[in-house]
């Protein structure tokens, strides 16, 4: 969900925000209606090329939004839809990636609404862990010899039923779906980095060998809060291989104080 224009597109998610508060939990509903508009987009070059066209003026761009989705969709979809193809664009790929950005917030909305966007950006992380060690689960929510039902239905299967919360089985259901040429777990993480903006929190990815306490992570949190002046929100992935120690990720920023770290620096030093 990289996104270039960032400026604009950041201006159009700012004005779309007082509507998300407003349509609280069925603010999923225009989630799902712009990933519906994102296929129809995915699936016609001609509609794309019309609505990027940088010498077609951004009033007619939107009037023909305004003819092809009105009485289709919300008319809070139309208005934000109208609102991003008045923009200029340096690709389609860029409009077809705000889009998605705003369809995953607008999911993310409807989860915060409830006070439960904590427990999404959980359950998605552990998701993400379960896929890091489950090498055909991977390839099966990718495949592309099962349709997009057949992988929705797998996602169902593993997570329906009350498992997680609905804003999570939407988004994981979405991953499956619609993959755009990405693995579930690249689809997953840029939810992940969404969820943590929108708490206003930085996400820092703690792997160690075995569980933390929760005096630990608390002290970890307090440490990482320290050295960023900002709250931090910490996920904890245990990964036995790593020996002992603790390997932190913060954005681009890596911490790896784990033992087989420290090897592998023994093992290059020893290769010269």
């Amino acid at each position: 969900m990289h996104v270039s224009n960032q400026p604009a597109v950041r201006s159009v998610q700012d004005g779309y925000e007082p509507v998300l508060l407003a349509a609280g939990a069925q603010a999923s509903v225009l989630g799902a209606q712009l990933f519906g508009v994102l296929d129809a987009l995915d699936g016609s070059g001609s509609l794309r090329r019309a609505l990027t066209d940088p010498a077609r003026p951004g009033d007619a761009k939107a009037g023909l939004v305004e003819g092809l989705l009105t009485g289709k969709v919300d008319g809070r979809v139309v208005s934000l839809l109208q609102e991003l193809v008045r923009l200029r664009w340096s690709s389609e790929r860029a409009l077809l990636d705000a889009i998605e950005r705003l369809a995953v917030i607008s999911v993310l909305a409807a989860a915060q609404s409830e006070g439960a966007l904590e427990r999404v950006e959980d359950e998605l992380f552990r998701f993400d862990r379960v896929l890091v060690h489950q090498r055909e689960l991977r390839q099966a929510l990718t495949d592309r010899r099962a349709t997009p039902s057949q992988r929705g239905a797998l996602v169902h299967d593993l997570l329906g039923a009350g498992r997680v919360h609905a804003a999570t089985l939407q988004l994981v259901e979405r991953a499956a779906v619609a993959p755009r040429a990405r693995s579930t777990a690249a689809w997953t993480g840029s939810v992940l980095g969404l969820a943590a903006e929108r708490r206003e929190v930085l996400m820092a990815e703690v792997t160690a060998a075995v569980p933390l306490t929760a005096v630990q992570v608390q002290r970890l949190t307090a440490v990482l809060e320290r050295t960023y002046g900002r709250p931090v929100s910490v996920q904890v992935a245990v990964e036995p291989d790593v020996i002992g120690g603790l390997r932190v990720q913060v954005g681009p920023e890596l911490v790896d104080t784990t033992v087989l770290a420290r090897l592998d620096d023994v093992r290059r030093r020893l290769a010269g």
